[in-house]
């Protein structure tokens, strides 16, 4: 396989079969935070992205997923970052694989027993324009309406929907 480019969080490869040549483009894996209240409310951010369109959006917590640590640590972190808390519990809830010509993969969490935690967020901390205290319902009927965007980050909100209609 023969590398075309090599950046920070993508990797594009060509490989010859049978004379075709085959693009793939490896992304970075992602963890999606789903961190939820004591009160059963699940916290979204507000953010601003000046290189995504629109540079505003309503997102679940999510970062790049880091190997050398843990599932634990890489959602605590992003937690610490963008909401300022940790989690006593943390539960995966779902994984996605992706492979072919594009080839990366997201582990979605739920996150409880929440206490304040913050460390700085690599982005700056005026990205987190602010936090937004969700039920679970508000999130399925915004989806549904596409105010908030469905997009990778938000896939796990059906799983996380029916993991709390069953409780």
């Amino acid at each position: 396989m023969k590398d075309v480019y090599n950046g920070k969080f993508i990797q594009v490869k060509e490989q010859t079969i049978d004379g075709t040549v085959w693009e793939r483009v490896y992304l970075r894996g992602g963890i999606v935070v789903y961190p939820i209240t004591d009160q059963g409310k699940v916290l979204f951010v507000q953010e601003f992205r000046p290189h995504e369109t629109p540079q505003v959006r309503i997102k679940p917590v999510t970062g790049i997923y880091e190997d050398e640590y843990s599932l634990e640590e890489n959602a605590n972190r992003e937690m610490q970052e963008e909401i300022g808390y940790k989690a006593g519990t943390i539960e995966l809830i779902l994984e996605i694989n992706s492979s072919g010509t594009i080839n990366n993969f997201q582990k979605f969490v739920v996150a409880k027993d929440l206490v304040a935690s913050k460390i700085p967020n690599p982005d700056g901390e005026h990205t987190i324009q602010k936090i937004i205290e969700y039920d679970i319902e508000e999130i399925y009927q915004k989806l549904l309406s596409g105010e908030i965007p469905v997009r990778n980050s938000t896939i796990g909100i059906f799983k996380l929907y029916s993991m709390l209609q069953d409780s």
